[in-house]
């Protein structure tokens, strides 16, 4: 399955098939401005509340640690989710917000049939998408089955292996005034991860908000990677949130995918590591 669907595509597909739509959205007002206006059908998922197990001590796992086998096991069963169900999922940032990160989990689990909305919601209503107020009911369905996350990740000890190494590549997904350490705004320190390269994420995308095209994206990435071993791959943004936006772009491209540092800079800048900066 197509790891982004159209607007067009969705609005076809919902004639005929039961799909279970997601919106991810994701800021301070996110289930008010939900309830107030989404996709007709859409249900709600929270990327801090369901999409990951956030802790008192950002230092250990970052801002959006992953949630347990268990948590998230739940969080697919009271949307109504099961291992056979077609979702599509969807924010407003283009699906870089959180729509993204729950495409990667639910891969990530061996669940096949997902896909992200090319374009998000504005994208969708533009091409004719209804829009409601009325909050959706899920299915009741039988817990999901779950064991472990089965994609790669690293955590901060293995970062600290790695860009020990002659041949690495890390990818930071943040735009490029937070990667140069010219400014923060959200975590505590300014800089990137020593040896990093920056690749926004907004660059994965035409002037329309859309994915580049999957030949586009391969161009790019495969540039980007080198002759660098599949295994010394890691992508990270800030929380482990948006790199997901690019581990997506990569599924675009069929490339391999990298390792997510679910940690992120959340994580390596509150943890005495050494920063380095373009400034």
């Amino acid at each position: 399955m197509n790891p982004i669907i159209t607007p067009n595509q969705l609005l076809e597909a919902v004639q005929t098939n039961a799909i279970v739509l997601v919106d991810a959205t994701n800021s301070p007002l996110a289930y008010q401005n939900y309830q107030e206006s989404h996709l007709k059908g859409a249900l709600f998922v929270d990327v801090n509340t369901q999409l990951a197990d956030m802790k008192e001590d950002v230092a250990k796992g970052g801002r959006h640690p992953l949630p347990t086998a268990e948590q998230f096991s739940k969080t697919l069963t009271d949307l109504g989710i099961v291992p056979e169900t077609w979702v599509v999922v969807y924010d407003d940032k283009n699906g870089a917000n959180a729509a993204a990160r729950f495409w990667w989990m639910l891969r990530s689990i061996g669940h096949e049939k997902v896909q992200v909305l090319n374009g998000g919601i504005q994208a969708a209503i533009q091409a004719g998408f209804p829009i409601s107020s009325e909050v959706a009911s899920p299915n009741t369905v039988s817990p999901y089955p779950m064991d472990s996350w089965q994609w790669p990740t690293i955590d901060l000890e293995g970062m600290d292996a790695l860009i020990q190494k002659d041949d690495f590549v890390v990818i930071d997904v943040r735009e490029s005034q937070r990667f140069s350490g010219a400014t923060e705004p959200i975590d505590l320190v300014a800089g990137h991860i020593p040896g990093a390269t920056n690749i926004p994420f907004t660059t994965n995308l035409d002037e329309n908000g859309f994915f580049l095209s999957p030949e586009e994206l391969k161009t790019k990435y495969l540039n980007a990677f080198d002759s660098i071993p599949e295994e010394n791959r890691v992508v990270h943004c800030g929380s482990g949130v948006t790199a997901c936006h690019t581990l997506l772009a990569l599924a675009i491209a069929d490339l391999p995918l990298p390792k997510l540092y679910v940690g992120s800079w959340s994580e390596w800048s509150r943890n005495a590591r050494e920063i380095a900066t373009d400034i």
